[in-house]
């Protein structure tokens, strides 16, 4: 539907308008990536234990991976505005009570909270801004949104560390609350979307994608401490592919299911969504190793290495307006793989990193690898909306975002264990503490190194590198 039947004047002459209400929306997740300067802080207030704040992390996290598909199909059924809408109340509601949150337990329940917001707003968002354009423009369109998240992680540490040295940790929550409110006010102006009129919602296959999901991340969770959690990593991985299964049943009887599991017969389809999770997992590597090398063996001071951090956003906030206007020539395929053999190779630079780094050289692999994983979000935003129907368009923006999710929550969990466990072996080796990190560091970048290597051969295999190369 055009955006000039269904939304105001304004976002009808100026659609880039309703872009940025979309983007507003959107920014107040990647800007998350603030509340981990405040973590120190928040251990403080509470008199916790340093393992506790996981939870902070993850009663968010787990909570819109689980609901994010979920809530797509909502607003394809319901409308994604009036999704959106709800997504940005609920947030802003969750801002105000984790700001005000007088003990640790009431601050995990407006985590909760948040990460339902999160949800609804992040699979509507593609939606609402594919449809202000001509299906021509789609994939520029999904450049400027792909940007919004490395805008956000980039300049959330930068406010977090004035925010909170000036008023303390909740200031990482409250000042998200004003920009929630206004996308809430601004998005009336934003098309309602189309309802189609026998739409009904599987609830329960809604059920049991949110039952595998939450299963899931819980037994990567659980994964960090097998030793003494293999009862209940065994009983979350049990339930994970009981569930999983019984939704890939359901799905397959019922007429209108959560997500038409038969896109995935395509191989090309499956590679893609596969390759997402492990560029995910492979590109958080950064942000979860990085920051402890640049502490150890940097010499930088602690403004400069959080300038440092920000490079592999700032590489995906100028991937996004790059692919979205290289895509008319580039297929998507070429262009996803273009973006998978980038992030291979700064993968591998970091991974060579000595104990005496060449700064420059460690800035640029950082700016690469988020260029790389911005170039195939673009492109695998692309291959999702164009392959699912329109009128399904929530469905594949949130399927877009639940992958990208469940890959850095494997990550968290993974790359740490295998961090620990190779510097855990060269400390009892008897090597030096600085060099046991390295080998941990290492270690486990060099297999992360892998993931987007697997990617590039995945890709060729399957002929992405060819002329004319195309999923649509």
């Amino acid at each position: 539907m055009h955006p000039s039947r269904d939304t105001s004047p304004r976002v009808a002459l100026y659609p880039m308008w309703g872009v940025f209400i979309v983007g507003l929306g959107t920014l107040v997740v990647p800007f998350d990536s603030s509340v981990n300067v405040a973590f120190p802080h928040i251990i403080r207030a509470f008199d916790l234990p340093i393992p506790a704040i996981q939870w902070v992390v993850i009663a968010y996290t787990l909570t819109y991976a689980a609901l994010m598909l979920v809530f797509g199909r909502v607003g394809d059924i319901l409308g994604h505005r009036l999704v959106f809408r709800l997504g940005c109340a609920a947030s802003t509601a969750a801002f105000l009570f984790c700001a005000a949150a007088p003990s640790y337990h009431w601050l995990l329940a407006a985590r909760v909270t948040q990460g339902i917001g999160a949800a609804m707003a992040l699979s509507c968002g593609p939606a609402l801004a594919t449809a202000l354009y001509p299906e021509s423009q789609r994939t520029r369109v999904l450049g400027y949104y792909t940007m919004v998240f490395g805008f956000g992680g980039a300049l959330g540490p930068i406010l977090a560390g004035e925010l909170v040295r000036y008023w303390g940790w909740p200031a990482v929550f409250w000042f998200r609350a004003p920009i929630a409110l206004a996308a809430c006010a601004l998005a009336g102006w934003l098309p309602k979307g189309v309802r189609p009129n026998d739409a009904k919602f599987d609830a329960l296959g809604a059920i049991l994608l949110v039952t595998a999901v939450t299963a899931l991340l819980v037994a990567l969770n659980q994964l960090r401490d097998i030793g003494q959690s293999a009862a209940g990593f065994l009983a979350a991985g049990t339930l994970t592919i009981i569930s999983a299964a019984g939704f890939v049943v359901r799905e397959h009887r019922t007429p209108q299911p959560i997500i038409d599991l038969r896109y995935f017969k395509n191989p090309d389809f499956a590679v893609v969504n596969v390759a997402q999770i492990a560029l995910n997992l492979a590109g958080f590597s950064i942000m979860l190793l990085v920051p402890f090398y640049l502490d150890r063996f940097s010499g930088l001071s602690i403004p400069a290495s959080g300038l440092m951090l920000t490079a592999s956003p700032v590489g995906i906030m100028l991937a996004g307006p790059v692919a979205g206007r290289i895509a008319g020539w580039v297929p998507p395929r070429r262009l996803a793989l273009t973006g998978a053999i980038a992030m291979a190779v700064a993968q591998i630079v970091i991974g060579f990193t000595g104990e005496v780094p060449i700064v420059p050289l460690l800035a640029g692999a950082m700016v690469l690898q988020g260029f790389g994983l911005g170039l195939f979000q673009v492109a695998y935003f692309d291959i999702a909306t164009a392959t699912i129907p329109r009128e399904e368009r929530g469905v594949a923006g949130s399927l877009v975002m639940m992958t990208r999710t469940v890959g850095v929550v494997t990550a968290a969990t993974v790359l740490m264990l295998i961090f620990q466990t190779m510097r855990a072996s060269a400390l009892a080796s008897g090597i030096a503490e600085s060099g046991a990190f390295l080998v941990g560091f290492h270690g486990a970048f060099r297999l992360a190194s892998l993931l987007p290597v697997l990617v590039v051969v995945a890709g060729l295999w399957r002929g992405w590198a060819r002329r004319g190369a195309d999923l649509c």
